[in-house]
């Protein structure tokens, strides 16, 4: 059975030619990069290599790029060094993002490390950017914003210059979880008030585990993990080599392709909202589908019946690949976190699908896709 691949929000496939890339590093070229003879030289060089090409493309210093295992590890480092290193005792997020980032704060406050505030939602799904200048204003410590440029599950996306310029405003520290935008809209780190964002190479048709961490050349933050001098005394530990070569090669074709990329795939998120709206009545899409959106992702909501009850576990045995929100709940029947809070906790009645393109995906698909959609509801 031929299977159809609609969860490129929780991974990608990798591109051959980032694979071609890798190469010779999982062969002939394979020395540690903290050794100081040429197998070790010419590694490390890779690495230096690698960090330039990706702080050109966002526009950020090298010096500020550091390589990580993704996207969950730079979260913890950002929000830890935030508290620990940069003086902030109270925590500003919302309840949309994604567990990397609330686990992580509910941690903090669990330890009295800091106090936490969720800032409201719009009833489609965005952050209240009154809301947010009120929390900051209300507060007489120096607060950690932390807000994700784009919701993994429903797409939305952040005013992430707004965002940057209250905290600017109010003096406090911005992290934004980019894992869903680096690799697929241009960023440009000058621009944005921000001191940390995050991204995973697997997001955009890279190598799984590895990421990156910006940490704006402003703030001095003390390392997370500790035992060796590797990231400029910032990450401890051997350094993914093959991982971050295929990171930013993969950051370089994904930048490249932008533009075609861009528009090929949101054609395929408009041809499916359209059919779907056309065959099935009662449908409803979560977010602000065809407002500020990522062109990725499209999120659906089923009404609930004995039909649709099963039916992520049915498109499944049909070999259809989606999930019910994140790759971290894929499988799982609850509704997410991310849907629940949108809707107040009212969205017991509805089976929210969640599909997400990439350039590979094809119109024949969706159509594959939407009939056996007419069996199964």
């Amino acid at each position: 059975m031929s299977r159809i691949y609609f969860d490129n929000a929780a991974t990608t496939s990798l591109d051959p030619d980032v694979l071609e890339a890798m190469m010779p590093f999982l062969t002939e070229k394979f020395g540690n990069p903290s050794s100081i003879y040429s197998y070790g030289r010419e590694t490390k060089m890779a690495i230096e290599n690698a960090r330039k090409t990706v702080a050109k493309i966002l526009n950020a210093a090298p010096g500020e790029i550091f390589f990580t295992s993704g996207g969950t590890e730079s979260t913890n480092t950002a929000v830890t060094a935030a508290i620990r290193d940069l003086g902030c005792k109270h925590i500003i997020t919302s309840r949309i993002e994604h567990h990397a980032t609330l686990h992580t704060v509910e941690h903090m406050e669990h330890f009295k490390h800091a106090t936490l505030s969720y800032v409201r939602l719009t009833d489609k799904g965005h952050i209240d950017l009154a809301h947010l200048e009120e929390l900051l204003a209300g507060n007489k410590e120096r607060s950690l914003v932390t807000l994700m440029h784009a919701n993994n599950e429903v797409g939305n996306l952040l005013k992430i210059k707004a965002v940057g310029e209250l905290c600017k405003k109010y003096d406090a520290i911005f992290h934004s979880d980019t894992v869903q935008t680096v690799g697929h809209y241009p960023l440009n780190l000058k621009d944005i008030n921000v001191h940390f964002i995050n991204g995973a190479g697997h997001k955009f048709h890279g190598p799984k585990g590895v990421g990156i961490l910006y940490v704006n050349e402003n703030v001095r933050i003390k390392p997370h993990l500790h035992g060796g001098s590797q990231e400029r005394n910032m990450r401890a530990g051997t350094e993914n080599l093959y991982g971050i070569v295929g990171f930013a090669k993969a950051l370089e074709i994904a930048t490249e392709r932008y533009e075609q990329d861009s528009q090929y795939i949101k054609g395929l998120k408009t041809y499916m909202a359209e059919k779907l709206q056309q065959n099935f009545p009662g449908v409803k899409f979560n977010g602000d589908t065809n407002g500020s959106s990522l062109y990725t992702v499209l999120n659906v909501s089923f009404p609930m019946n004995e039909k649709s009850d099963m039916l992520l576990f049915n498109l499944d045995m049909a070999g259809i690949c989606v999930s019910g929100g994140s790759a971290c709940t894929s499988g799982a029947n609850a509704v997410s976190h991310v849907i629940s809070a949108i809707y107040n906790g009212q969205a017991t009645d509805m089976v929210p699908i969640r599909f997400s393109f990439s350039r590979h995906n094809t119109k024949e698909e969706i159509d594959t896709v939407l009939e056996k959609l007419k069996e199964l509801v």
